[in-house]
């Protein structure tokens, strides 16, 4: 059996659900993150699956998850622009400017050759920076599998014990001092 457990509404307008609990006896992290029309009319969702913060993210007809916290510096990806670049849609980061696939997590950046005067600047790829994970709908309830793939993905940081302290670190900071960074 599926099950949402503690939907509510951020300050920003913007759905966030708490927390997805798995199907029980399924060798596979499959995880019930809501409905349908509840996700498309709220276009981005941040969601606690498993052990992961994510964000599903509705985007011409087709939906998409991946970590939450940038791979970079932790910044949230929740309110960052999608753009179409060197003909992927990504999400740029709010706080840098970093900018992810969205299918795949690849970090892509723009840059020229400083030797060759002529080259004009293109997009380069980092490799894959942010951890992507698989999105299902089964009869207008949408379903998001974990990432299994293996090795390290620099933002499975923000998924461990100290990442998550660094992040609420730099949240109180933020806070205290009024910075919105």
């Amino acid at each position: 059996m599926w099950e949402t457990i503690g939907a509510n509404v951020s300050s920003s307008g913007t759905d966030t659900l708490s927390m997805a609990t798995e199907e029980s006896g399924e060798s596979t992290r499959s995880f019930f993150v809501g409905k349908e029309t509840d996700l498309i009319k709220a276009k981005r969702t941040n969601i606690t699956v498993g052990d992961r913060d994510l964000i599903v993210i509705h985007h011409r007809d087709t939906f998409y998850a991946m970590d939450q916290h940038c791979y970079h510096a932790g910044g949230s990806l929740l309110n960052g622009d999608i753009e179409e670049i060197n003909n992927k849609l990504c999400i740029v980061c709010p706080k840098h400017k970093y900018k992810i696939s969205l299918e795949e997590g690849e970090g892509l950046y723009k840059a020229s050759n400083p030797q060759d005067k002529a080259q004009l600047p293109r997009w380069y790829s980092k490799g894959i920076k942010q951890r992507v994970h698989k999105v299902t709908k089964v009869e207008g309830s949408i379903f998001v599998t974990l990432s299994e793939s293996p090795g390290w993905i620099e933002s499975d940081y923000y998924q461990t014990e100290k990442g998550r302290e660094e992040l609420k670190k730099a949240q109180d900071s933020n806070k205290t001092d009024g910075s919105m960074c």
